[in-house]
C-alpha cells in the first residue's frame, strides 16, 4: 500500500500542537503495518535544515503564477521519506508556520495552504514517476484542498488515487474570502454548496469534508458530535449527509517519546511497578518552579493553550478553592491575553502554590506531567486531546469534561468505577464553575486515600495508547478505498 501523508507541521521538526504529535508518529506505524509511506510537507526551514540527500523532482508554476520547486529526500530526524514544498517566499518567515511576530494570521495563507493541496494532487497524477501513491491522507483545514485537486484529477485521467481526510478540530476550517478562489485552478463549478463555498466564503475544510473518499475524526465520540449543531461549526449538515463516510479512530501515544521509563527530558524514571521516581520529579519540579517542596501537596497541571475552549477560565475561577484545599498547581501555556495576564497576576500573590510560565517548552511539558499528580483537561470541546493521554501515561491522572476524546479515554472515580477497577481520573460533565468544583473534590478526595489512589494511578500507567491498534485500522481503511490502478 502506497500512502502519502500530507501535514503543514511534524514532531519533533514542527510542532504547535497535537496535530504534529499524530503527523510524526503515525508514519512510523503505518511502517510497521507494512505500509510503504512518505509525508509532503511545506518547507518552512525546521522541515528543510532536517532534509537529506534532497533531490529535485519537480519546477512548477502554481495555478496563480508563482513558481516553486518540490525536493525529495529523507527527514534524519524521523528516517522518513518526504516530499517538501520548497517556496521561499511563502514558507520562510520570521513569525510561526500560520501567523507572525504578533500572531495575526499572514495575509497569504491561503496561497500557502493552497499549495500544499495542489502539490498533492500533482503526485496524485504522477509527477513522481517512480513513486505515485494509491491514496492520499489529508490532516486538518491546512492540507484539505488536497481531496479536492484529486476529485477534478479523475475526470481527466483513469489513474483512480483516493482520499482520506482527517478532522483534527472543525473549529479551525481555512475559511478565506471568496475572491481567493480564482488561485485555486479549480473549476468553476467547484465553488457551489457542493463544493468550497460556505456562507458565501471560501472553506478549506469543507473541500476535504466534501471531495474525501473518506472521513475520519481522532475519536469516535467527536465523529458523533460533529454530526450535532452544537458542535457542528456550520458543517453538521454535509457531515450528516456523509456519515456513512465517516468513522472516528482514536489518536494515539507515540511510545518512543512519552514513556516515563525511557523518558531523556525527565529528571527521574519510572513505570507502572515501581513507580518511586515521580516522586523525585515532583519534588525537583517543586524547585524548579519556586513552588513550596511539599511532598504530600496534590500538584495539579495545566499543559495547554490558553483559551475559553480549553475551560481555563474554569480553572482561574478555582484556583482559590484549589490552593485552599491544600493544592498546588503549575501551568504551561500561552494564548488569551486575559487569561495570560490573569494567570500571571494570580501567580504573584501565590508563588509558593502556582507557578505560571507562558509560552511553550516541549521539555518543560514532559516534566510537569512526570512530577504532577493531576492533569486538568476541562474542556468545552475536544476532539481527542493527547493531554489526557500523557496524564494517564506518566501517572497524572486527568481531570477532563466528557466530551470527545476525553470521554473516550478517562473513566470517573466513582464508587461503582473504583470498585470495578475501571477508574482512571475524574470526569465532569456540566461546562460550568459547579461541574469542575465537584470533579476537584473528588480528585481532593481520593488523594486523600492514598492506597486507593496508587491503585488507579498504576491502572491509568498499564493502559495501552500505542499507535499499532490505529495503524491497522488506518490501513484497513486505505485498503477499503485504494484502487489497484495506483500501484
Amino acid at each position: 500500500m502506497k500512502l502519502l501523508q500530507v501535514s503543514a507541521e511534524i514532531f519533533p521538526l514542527l510542532k504547535t500542537g497535537g496535530l504534529a504529535d499524530i503527523a510524526g508518529a503515525l508514519p512510523a506505524a503505518l511502517r510497521q503495518a507494512g505500509c510503504d509511506v512518505r509525508v509532503l510537507l511545506p518547507g518552512f526551514a525546521p522541515i528543510l535544515q532536517d532534509l537529506q540527500d534532497a533531490s529535485l523532482v519537480a519546477h512548477l508554476v502554481t495555478p496563480w503564477g508563482e513558481s516553486v520547486t518540490l525536493r525529495q529526500g529523507r527527514l534524519a530526524t524521523l528516517d522518513l521519506l518526504a516530499y517538501v514544498i520548497d517556496a521561499p517566499a511563502l514558507y520562510l518567515r520570521n513569525g510561526g508556520p500560520y501567523e507572525d511576530a504578533q500572531r495575526q494570521p499572514y495575509a497569504d495563507n491561503c496561497r500557502r495552504f493552497a499549495l500544499l493541496g495542489w502539490m498533492a494532487g500533482q503526485l496524485g497524477q504522477g509527477l513522481d514517476a517512480q513513486w505515485t501513491p494509491q491514496v492520499v491522507h489529508a490532516h486538518d483545514w491546512h492540507a484539505a484542498l488536497a481531496p479536492a485537486y484529486l476529485a477534478f484529477s479523475r475526470e481527466r485521467q483513469a489513474q483512480r488515487v483516493a482520499s482520506v481526510y482527517t478532522v483534527h478540530n472543525l473549529a479551525y476550517q481555512g475559511v478565506f474570502a471568496p475572491q481567493n478562489f480564482h488561485d485555486l485552478g479549480l473549476p468553476d463549478a467547484a465553488f457551489s454548496i457542493h463544493g468550497l463555498e460556505f456562507y458565501g466564503q471560501l472553506s478549506f475544510m469543507k473541500a476535504g469534508l466534501f471531495y474525501a473518499d473518506r472521513i475520519t475524526t481522532v475519536s469516535p465520540t467527536y465523529a458523533q458530535e460533529i454530526q450535532t449543531p452544537e458542535q457542528g461549526c456550520g458543517l453538521d449538515g454535509l457531515l450528516r449527509a456523509r456519515r456513512d463516510m465517516l468513522s472516528g479512530i482514536l489518536n494515539a501515544v507515540d511510545d518512543s517519546v512519552w514513556n516515563p521509563a525511557t523518558d531523556p527530558l525527565i529528571p527521574f524514571a519510572y513505570d507502572a511497578n515501581n513507580i518511586a521516581g515521580k516522586a523525585r520529579c515532583k519534588a525537583a519540579l517543586q524547585a524548579e518552579m519556586g513552588l513550596a517542596e511539599q511532598a504530600h501537596a496534590p500538584l495539579f497541571g495545566v499543559v495547554s493553550r490558553l483559551t475559553e475552549q480549553k475551560g481555563l477560565h474554569l480553572v482561574l475561577g478555582a484556583i482559590d478553592e484549589l490552593i485552599g484545599r491544600g493544592g498546588q498547581l503549575v501551568v504551561l501555556g500561552s494564548g488569551e491575553a486575559w487569561l495570560e495576564a490573569a494567570l500571571r497576576e494570580r501567580a504573584q500573590r501565590d508563588p509558593l502554590a502556582l507557578a505560571v510560565r507562558l509560552g511553550y517548552d516541549e521539555a518543560l511539558a514532559h516534566r510537569i506531567f512526570a512530577a504532577t499528580d493531576v492533569t486538568l483537561v476541562p474542556s468545552r470541546f475536544e476532539p481527542c486531546g493527547l493531554t489526557q493521554m500523557y496524564g494517564l501515561k506518566y501517572a497524572s491522572l486527568p481531570l477532563v469534561r466528557r466530551v470527545g476524546g476525553l470521554a473516550d479515554t478517562v473513566v470517573d472515580s466513582t464508587l461503582e468505577d473504583l470498585a470495578e477497577q475501571r477508574a482512571n481520573g475524574f470526569v465532569f460533565d456540566d461546562f460550568c464553575a459547579g461541574g469542575f468544583s465537584q470533579a476537584l473534590r473528588r480528585a481532593f478526595a481520593l488523594y486523600a486515600r492514598p492506597e486507593e489512589w496508587s491503585a488507579v494511578a498504576q491502572r491509568a500507567m498499564q493502559q495501552d495508547f500505542g499507535w499499532k491498534a490505529g495503524a491497522e485500522k488506518y490501513l484497513a481503511l486505505y485498503r477499503q478505498v485504494a484502487s489497484p490502478m495506483g500501484a
